[in-house]
């Protein structure tokens, strides 16, 4: 998939800041990029990351987008404020992060801001990275109307009753039964967050329940190796991992193998 455009083809896109109904009625902010033509074209809710609502989640959207895909990215920690990514995330963090509760209701609101749209095909799948990993699991076992669904390194799927809280109340392993579409797990094999060990137990979770899975482990990476402003990032498993992430799409929202 990638750099595989024809240089006689047309590329052109819409890239803008929208205002979309979110969990409890609230109006939030999301980034929704677009394909410029009639579509139909499959939609891809992208589940902004705790590092905030930031640039990188922006370029993402677009590369998506640059494949054929609406993109869409909620401003999950739009109660906290406004201010830079970081100042942000800082606020959520200190108020012990954000709702379950309230991710999953900006998560509906996008897929249903997706699923009104003259060009959406009416497939949609869900992606995210770090706490938007986690973030997706849980999507993809509580949420209506999602097709494929890709965990990049969620951390905190694995729970301990000492970890819930308030908000953040069920362990999302727990909620492995309620799966409701294919899951792409793209980890490292150095990552603690998740460790090898709880990938392992999170595999064994879906193989019980019989889900439609497939995880990819890549040695010599760690934590946010896609993030290529940081001394994380390995240039070849991210782009391996990308190619297997465009291909997951392509077969569970377009049908293609």
């Amino acid at each position: 998939m990638w750099n595989q455009d024809r240089t006689d083809a047309y590329k052109g896109m819409l890239a803008e800041t929208v205002t979309m109904q979110g969990y409890n009625g609230d109006r939030i902010h999301a980034y929704f990029t677009r394909p410029l033509g009639e579509g139909p074209y499959p939609g891809i809710l992208l589940i902004p990351h705790m590092p905030g609502w930031d640039e990188i989640n922006f370029e993402v959207a677009r590369r998506f987008t640059h494949h054929g895909y609406l993109t869409i990215c909620p401003n999950i920690y739009e109660r906290f404020g406004h201010g830079l990514p970081g100042e942000i995330a800082t606020k959520a963090r200190e108020a012990g992060g954000v709702a379950d509760d309230s991710v999953m209701g900006d998560c509906e609101g996008a897929l249903n801001y997706l699923t009104s749209l003259p060009y959406a095909s009416g497939k949609n799948g869900v992606i995210g990275m770090c706490s938007g990993g986690r973030h997706t699991f849980l999507a993809a076992c509580k949420l209506e109307g999602l097709d494929a669904a890709v965990d990049c390194w969620g951390g905190r799927v694995i729970m301990g009753k000492e970890d819930l809280s308030p908000a953040n109340p069920v362990a999302p392993i727990d909620l492995t039964p309620q799966l409701s579409c294919p899951l792409l797990g793209i980890f490292g094999n150095e990552d603690m967050f998740p460790s090898p060990e709880q990938v392992n137990q999170h595999e064994a979770e879906l193989k019980k329940h019989g889900k439609t899975y497939e995880f990819h482990r890549y040695d010599g990476a760690g934590h946010g190796f896609w993030y290529y402003d940081r001394d994380a990032y390995r240039p070849v498993q991210a782009m391996d991992s990308w190619g297997k992430t465009f291909a997951f799409f392509e077969k569970h929202l377009r049908g293609l193998s």
